[in-house]
């Protein structure tokens, strides 16, 4: 697995992210968000007319919050958003005017869009297997809410509490300019974007870095455990695309389908060498189709030669045991991609260092731990019976993602662009650029 660590100290206090940014041209804020802006207003008015007009932002206890806030939404644009969106220089004259309820409203105002804007959907693709897990535009109550009782305002504002830490981290080394070069700026830029939907808070979650070939699990805003994995090939039709879901049940003792290029290319040259023999040392049984109520057939009944030729599809399907393809168990978030998490015997795929091998689906270095996390106990079969459904009491939320540039620690580890999907997506803003009429047109 291929990475560039560049080290250089993330200046993370609040006059870091006052450091002039990378020029670019901002857009004047469109009309809908000036609409949109004066429904935020009513909404904050309402939060402070429930509160009994009580401050936030510019009480004894905030501390720098204000400061800080002001200079997030100043240096707004490496986040590729609109600094006139947020009334900088008509909160900073009614601050220098004395403060009070009216300058700490229009902070209120500010923050609640600048957070639904950071919180929005890029647009980049991801699969949504459940809409819960898609951005979307929160109350201004909570999100105020949420701030005013943070432990400390000025400490959630500078680590934009309301955001995945790794997308804090990535919007630091762009304000702080922790790039060598153009093309660092953009990468980090774009997997800024793809750091969005990534979840806050305290709860439980999972991660799938794609570029890193490597689980995360998280709890209480932290990383408490992670492992290796096998992910899919970079030819398009296996890579194992950017999804949000919930991971809902696990299967004990799973059957393992064959996909039909594997049974083609893989599987059925052996049956020509060896016969029958072979389907039934590997535990392989012939389905009559692909539906749940598909019948065994006889091997006999199947043109193995027109098999390998593509002439004919079929199913192979591997009954449960050590040699089966799925391992032990499997970890399940019903989509339409026919993606999900799963135990591997084939142990050596993981050691690997470029683990892109799967047909889509992720191999887990050590499922049995990840199943004693995800349910707080070991999971153990009720016998040999074939997939045996074992429900997760609570759905724990998986984001699978594809992040090329990442902070560790102090720095930026930088990793291969294995699905091109960095060099596709770069390659379409030059070629929008490009197209861009000159400012004399």
């Amino acid at each position: 697995m291929n990475m560039v660590k560049i080290a250089r100290p993330f200046l993370v206090t609040a006059a870091a992210l006052a450091v002039a940014a990378v020029p670019m041209i901002v857009p004047a804020a469109p009309a809908v968000a000036q609409k949109r802006g004066n429904s935020v207003e009513r909404e904050v008015a309402a939060f402070y007319a429930a509160r009994g007009g009580q401050l936030v932002w510019l009480t004894p206890t905030s501390g720098t919050a204000a400061r800080d806030l002001l200079q997030l939404l100043a240096t707004s644009q490496v986040e590729g958003l609109n600094p006139n969106r947020y009334n900088v220089r008509g909160i900073t004259r009614a601050l220098q005017s004395g403060g009070g309820q009216r300058a700490d409203m229009m902070l209120s105002t500010a923050f609640v869009n600048y957070v639904r804007d950071t919180k929005r959907d890029p647009g980049i693709g991801i699969v949504y297997v459940d809409q819960e897990l898609k951005p979307g535009a929160a109350s201004a109550s909570s999100l105020l809410s949420q701030a005013a009782s943070a432990p400390s305002l000025s400490s959630y504002v500078q680590s934009l509490g309301w955001m995945n830490p790794i997308y804090g981290q990535l919007r630091q080394a762009l304000a702080s300019r922790l790039y060598r070069s153009e093309r660092e700026r953009q990468l980090l830029t774009l997997n800024l974007d793809r750091a969005r939907v990534l979840p806050s808070g305290s709860q439980r979650y999972v991660v799938i870095n794609n570029a890193a070939a490597r689980l995360y699990m998280y709890e209480n805003g932290r990383v408490v455990d992670s492992m290796r994995v096998v992910t899919g090939k970079p030819t398009p039709a296996a890579q194992t695309p950017m999804m949000n879901a919930f991971i809902r049940f696990a299967v004990l003792n799973p059957y393992w389908n064959s996909p039909p290029d594997i049974t083609a290319h893989n599987l059925a040259p052996n049956v020509l060498k060896r016969g029958p023999a072979y389907l039934k040392e590997k535990g392989y049984e012939v389905m009559s189709d692909w539906s749940d109520n598909a019948r065994v057939l006889s091997p006999a009944s199947v043109n193995w030669r027109a098999v390998v030729a593509g002439q004919q599809e079929i199913r192979l399907r591997q009954k449960p045991g050590p040699a089966n393809s799925m391992g032990r168990m499997k970890f399940m978030f019903p989509n339409s991609q026919g993606i999900w998490l799963h135990d591997t015997p084939l142990k050596e795929k993981i050691e690997d260092a470029a683990r892109l091998q799967s047909n889509g689906c992720v191999r887990l270095e050590d499922a049995p731990r990840f199943a004693r996390w995800l349910f707080g106990q070991n999971l153990k079969p009720a016998g040999a019976r074939p997939e045996q459904k074992v429900a997760l009491p609570t759905p724990v939320p998986l984001y699978i993602t594809y992040l090329t540039a990442v902070p560790s620690g102090t720095s930026i580890t930088y990793f291969d662009d294995f699905y091109g999907w960095d060099r596709a997506r770069l390659g379409r803003v030059a070629s929008n650029v490009s197209r861009s009429p000159s400012p004399s047109s």
